[in-house]
């Protein structure tokens, strides 16, 4: 049957009177991304400087493939050159995909403009391993005691980011609480950071647990930096048990964070691509324990 230009016309009109009365039946959800599920072996970091080795045969066992270390002391991870390493990681299975190593003032010389033999080593070692991410996840306050300072470091962050690039790896920073609690001009540290981080050199892991003891809120900070992080920390937040902070870490989805559904944001707005669980208080729980409910956890969201 031929449709005439008119009746055509005001069946595209009656369309899209209804889309205007019916955005949300008409809008097309953003589409959720699939991403590595890991775990920061800081998770279990006293099973891990006891028996590393039994450790990871463990982690492997309750179904963890990628890991995030935590541990680089005299060019080794944990205890291990970075070649014995990388074949205890291959025989059991595991991937590191990321790891935490502190980028500290004494990391720069700036008699020469480069970094020290030190850091480069540790860039080598981190590429022996097979990571994609070198992230530090301090930072000195000596490199944020003023704006001008701030604005430095930042700018040799992102040169950290081109060295990490000539071994194929991305560099990156995980933050705490201070980020969100200091500010310098009257501006976010954590804002500055976002403002002078290259996102083409640096990539922000977002903590979604610790910057609540800085003030924040997960879901707020991820609204405002849609498509900034790339690699992830999953971690859930309760009020502490003792300590100076008002928060401490507990089993993903059961806190305060709302995780799943900032998880969920990051993966449809934030540019996720690595999740990685870490929870550092444990409730009178063993740790090992902890991790495997943690891992079926983030199964029941269907990330796994």
């Amino acid at each position: 049957m031929k449709t005439s230009r008119r009746t055509f016309v005001k069946i595209s009109a009656a369309a899209a009177v209804g889309a205007a009365l019916f955005p949300a039946a008409c809008a097309t959800k953003p589409e959720k991304k699939k991403a590595i599920v890991g775990l920061q072996l800081y998770s279990v970091r006293d099973q891990m400087t006891a028996d590393p080795l039994g450790s990871l045969t463990e982690i492997a066992k309750m179904g963890y493939v990628h890991v995030e270390h935590a541990n680089y002391v005299d060019r080794k991870f944990y205890g291990y050159t970075p070649q014995e390493f990388r074949k205890v990681l291959d025989d059991l299975g595991l991937n590191m995909v990321s790891g935490h190593t502190v980028f500290a003032p004494q990391h720069w010389d700036a008699g020469t403009n480069d970094f020290t033999d030190s850091w480069k080593y540790t860039v080598e070692d981190a590429a022996v391993l097979g990571q994609k991410y070198v992230v530090s996840p301090w930072m000195d306050e000596s490199m944020r005691d003023s704006y001008d300072n701030l604005q430095k470091w930042m700018g040799i962050l992102n040169k950290c980011g081109e060295l990490c690039q000539k071994q194929g790896m991305k560099f990156g920073y995980h933050n705490h609480d201070f980020e969100f609690s200091q500010k310098l001009n009257d501006e976010m540290v954590f804002d500055l950071m976002m403002k002078w981080m290259d996102p083409k050199l640096v990539v922000m892991q977002i903590d979604i647990g610790n910057l609540y003891n800085g003030g924040a809120v997960a879901l707020d900070v991820v609204k405002k930096y849609p498509g900034r992080f790339e690699n992830v920390h999953v971690k859930d937040e309760i009020a502490a048990e003792g300590g100076n902070e008002k928060y401490e870490s507990t089993i993903v989805g059961k806190g305060i964070v709302n995780a799943k559904e900032v998880v969920d944001l990051l993966l449809t707005d934030g540019g996720a691509e690595v999740l990685i669980i870490e929870q550092e208080s444990y409730q009178g729980r063993p740790p090992m324990e902890c991790m495997k409910e943690n891992l079926e956890v983030m199964k029941s969201w269907g990330l796994v």
